[in-house]
């Protein structure tokens, strides 16, 4: 990381913030890099860079964007939050409540948010921010229900005739508002609301039969990104069927071609000189390396059964370590996170 071309390191805040969580994502699952090494480049990011974590501007991360102007990002918030968590470096263990108060400026009457104070409401990724708020909640244990009131009922607006979510109502199914909507429901404990058939019905059509990765949507070619976007959330599926006793459920296996996707990943993403991609004929980046090997790391292990299991193609090195499936960050640095802020009272409550 100390190495990294002028491009990045220079680059604006909004790409600074993605490259360190991109970047920790690949080093946590793949590399021995030391604790130190992540901490240190990341508190310098925030000392030297652009973005500064301030607890008096709602709890959220300012960006000096549009012309100086300063914003608080809902997904910046989110990613800030993650990187600190990957490093168990609780940036934000004093601004809790600020937190609380920025997420509740950005609700929307119907319950969905918006992607910051003031700004206008983006109907493409409005179920990706509902993502990023109750991810963001509820890591820092701010959730509430006036907080949420309406959000589980307005994203299953979002789910389409096909089975899958779009952004936002009457949107196409898409592989990665699917996932941010699933995974918002359960963080909501409101995951029985979505038509849960329908869903794993249109998951499981996504992976192709030829290359083995998945699509994003119906008649789309095949991107590496969705290795996780679609495959990780086979574990989300997995899970409510369980607590709906599917006697149906495989105890060994997810609802997908394991190994088939464990070799489009590895035979045809990866860069001759490292990292990974969209498919071949792409150039590789942080963003498909990221969740590329995210979605290598679903394949290769399944918890869904009483006795888990790993399925690794090739060489026993291609092992990675297993991702919380609902937050894409290490399960320990999740764990960690959780049990800190679980014992930090919620707003209002105390």
């Amino acid at each position: 990381m100390d190495t990294l071309p002028y491009t990045w390191t220079h680059c604006h805040t909004h790409g600074q913030t993605l490259l360190y969580t991109w970047t920790h994502c690949q080093t946590h699952g793949c590399t021995a890099i030391h604790m130190d090494t992540l901490r240190n480049t990341w508190t310098h990011c925030h000392t030297h860079g652009h973005t500064k974590i301030i607890s008096h501007y709602f709890g959220g991360i300012q960006l000096n964007l549009y012309r100086k102007k300063k914003i608080s990002f809902l997904r910046k918030n989110m990613y800030d939050l993650c990187n600190s968590f990957f490093i168990h470096h609780y940036l934000f263990i004093q601004a809790a409540g600020q937190i609380y108060s920025f997420l509740m400026k950005l609700r929307t009457p119907e319950g969905a948010f918006k992607m910051h104070d003031g700004g206008e409401v983006d109907n493409q990724v409005r179920i990706v921010l509902s993502y990023c708020a109750a991810s963001v909640a509820r890591l820092t244990n701010i959730i509430t229900p006036a907080l949420f009131d309406g959000t589980p009922e307005w994203i299953v607006m979002c789910q389409s005739y096909e089975g899958g979510f779009g952004g936002c109502p009457g949107m196409e199914a898409h592989g990665g508002y699917s996932f941010c909507g699933l995974a918002a429901l359960i963080l909501l404990e409101h995951a029985k609301l979505c038509n849960i058939q329908a869903l794993q019905r249109w998951t499981v059509n996504k992976q192709m039969s030829y290359e083995g990765g998945f699509q994003g949507r119906s008649n789309k070619l095949v991107d590496g990104c969705y290795s996780f976007w679609q495959g990780g959330a086979f574990p989300l599926i997995h899970m409510v069927l369980a607590m709906e006793l599917d006697k149906a459920l495989s105890a060994e296996r997810w609802m997908f071609n394991q190994e088939a996707l464990q070799e489009y990943i590895l035979i045809c993403c990866q860069a001759p000189d490292g990292g990974l991609l969209d498919k071949p004929g792409k150039s590789r980046d942080f963003y498909h390396t990221c969740y590329c090997l995210s979605g290598l790391s679903v394949a290769q292990h399944f918890a869904g059964g009483k006795i888990g299991g790993t399925f690794v193609v090739g060489h026993q090195k291609n092992l990675l370590k297993p991702i919380h499936p609902v937050f894409n960050i290490g399960v320990d640095a999740s764990v960690h996170a959780t049990l800190y802020f679980s014992a930090l009272p919620v707003p209002g409550t105390s």
